[in-house]
C-alpha cells in the first residue's frame, strides 16, 4: 500500500503541511493508478486502497494545500469524465485556454523538439513526458520533422494506453499540395500510433505553397476524422490576415510562434491580433531556446528563490500570465519537468511584473 494511503485515512495528518515534493509524488500515483483503477476502484472484485470518501478527502486535502492541484485534476483530457462516473469531486479549477471551437485545454504542455535524438537516453525522455502528463501538462506538442519522426515515434510509446487524456499537437512542414499534406498527416499518425490528432499545424509559412490549398486539405482531414483541429506555426500578421480571407481560414485554432521574456516581440502586433480574434497563442521556447541565457538570469533566479522555486518557473508564470498563451516549454528530464510545473501554482505580483519590465522591457 502506498504510504499516502495512511494519510487519507488519518485524522492527525494536514496534508498542507507536507512537502511539495512529497504532493506532487502523490499527484503522479493518482494520475497513474486512475489509468491502472486500482487507486480506490473496486471494479473486477478488486479491493480498493481507499474508499470513496478518503479518496475525495484526500483530493480535497491536496487541492487546498497546493493551487495547481486543481488545475492537474480539471485540466486533463478525460479526467470530467472520470470523475463523473465515479462521483469524484473536482471543484477545485485549473489554469486552463480555451480554444475558438470551446476545446479546453492546460495552459502549460510539453514541448519535444530536441526529444529522440540522442541527447538523453529514450526511457530518460519518455519518464519525462509521462512525468509532465502526470503534473497535468497534457498538452505534447511535436512535429514530423523532429528528428525526421523520431520525436513522434517516442511520444507514441509514451502515450499509449492513455491516449485519451492526452492533447496531441503535430506539424506538417511539406505543404505544395494536397496529397502531400494527407499522406504527411498519414505518416504521423502511423509514428505516434493514434487515429487521430487533436491539432496539426502548418510549421511554416510556405511561400511556394497557397494557403488555400492548406486550408483545404486540413478541412478535408478534419472532415475524415484524422485530425480535430488546425492551426498554424509561425504566421506573422500579414499572414494571418491573408489566411482569414480565404473561406474556412478563420477555422484556425492558434498560431504557434515564439514567446518568452526575453523575446517579447510579438506584443507589438501579433499577441493583440490574436486576443481580438479570440485566438490563443501557442508560445514554443518559452524558456528562450537555443543560445538564450535566460535560466541564469539574476532577476528571474531572485524572484525564484523569493518564492521558492526556479528561474524556468517564473519565465513560465510569466509566459502564461495572461491566460491566453500556452507555453510548450522542452524538457528530456523529469526534475526539470517538476520545475516547469511549479509554474501553475505561481501567480506573479503587480510588483514582480514590474520589476521584470525593467529587466526586460517591452517592445517600443
Amino acid at each position: 500500500m502506498p504510504w499516502f494511503c495512511a494519510v487519507a485515512r488519518s485524522h492527525d495528518c494536514d496534508v498542507r503541511l507536507m512537502p511539495q515534493a512529497d504532493i506532487l509524488e502523490i499527484i503522479q500515483y493518482i494520475w497513474r493508478s486512475d489509468l491502472r483503477g486500482e487507486l480506490w476502484s473496486t471494479k473486477n472484485g478488486g479491493a480498493a486502497l481507499l474508499n470513496r470518501r478518503e479518496f475525495n478527502g484526500l483530493c480535497g486535502a491536496l487541492s487546498s494545500s497546493l493551487p495547481v492541484v486543481g488545475a492537474m485534476f480539471t485540466g486533463l483530457p478525460g479526467t470530467s469524465a472520470f470523475a463523473a462516473a465515479n462521483d469524484v469531486d473536482l471543484n477545485a479549477g485549473g489554469r486552463t485556454v480555451k480554444f475558438p471551437d470551446g476545446t479546453i485545454v492546460p495552459v502549460l504542455g510539453q514541448g519535444s523538439w530536441h526529444l529522440g535524438q540522442g541527447r538523453h537516453p529514450a526511457a530518460v525522455e519518455e519518464e519525462a513526458l509521462r512525468t509532465g502528463l502526470a503534473l497535468g501538462m497534457t498538452l505534447i506538442d511535436t512535429a514530423e520533422g523532429y528528428g525526421n519522426g523520431r520525436s513522434e515515434e517516442l511520444i507514441g510509446r509514451v502515450i499509449a494506453g492513455q491516449r485519451d487524456r492526452v492533447f496531441l499537437v503535430s506539424k506538417v512542414d511539406h505543404m505544395t499540395t494536397g496529397d502531400s499534406i494527407a499522406r504527411a498527416c498519414e505518416a504521423s499518425l502511423g509514428r505516434l500510433g493514434t487515429e487521430h490528432l487533436d491539432l496539426y499545424l502548418a510549421h511554416w509559412r510556405d511561400r511556394g505553397a497557397d494557403l488555400s490549398v492548406i486550408v483545404a486539405a486540413f478541412e478535408n482531414l478534419r472532415t475524415a476524422g484524422q485530425i480535430r483541429a488546425w492551426g498554424v506555426s509561425n504566421f506573422s500578421v500579414s499572414d494571418m490576415e491573408e489566411l482569414f480571407h480565404i473561406p474556412q481560414g478563420d477555422r484556425c485554432a492558434t498560431n504557434q510562434v515564439p514567446y518568452n521574456i526575453g523575446d517579447r516581440r510579438i506584443e507589438n502586433d501579433l499577441l493583440p491580433w490574436c486576443e481580438k480574434h479570440g485566438m490563443p497563442v501557442m508560445a514554443y521556447s518559452p524558456l528562450g531556446g537555443l543560445g538564450a541565457n535566460l535560466l541564469g538570469d539574476p532577476t528571474l533566479a531572485r524572484i525564484g528563490a523569493a518564492r521558492g522555486c526556479s528561474a524556468a518557473a517564473v519565465a513560465l508564470a510569466w509566459t502564461i500570465r495572461s491566460g491566453n498563451v500556452i507555453a510548450i516549454p522542452e524538457s528530456g528530464l523529469a526534475a526539470h519537468v517538476k520545475e516547469n510545473a511549479l509554474a501553475l501554482t505561481l501567480t506573479l505580483t503587480p510588483q514582480e511584473l514590474q520589476t521584470l519590465d525593467a529587466a526586460h522591457p517591452p517592445p517600443n
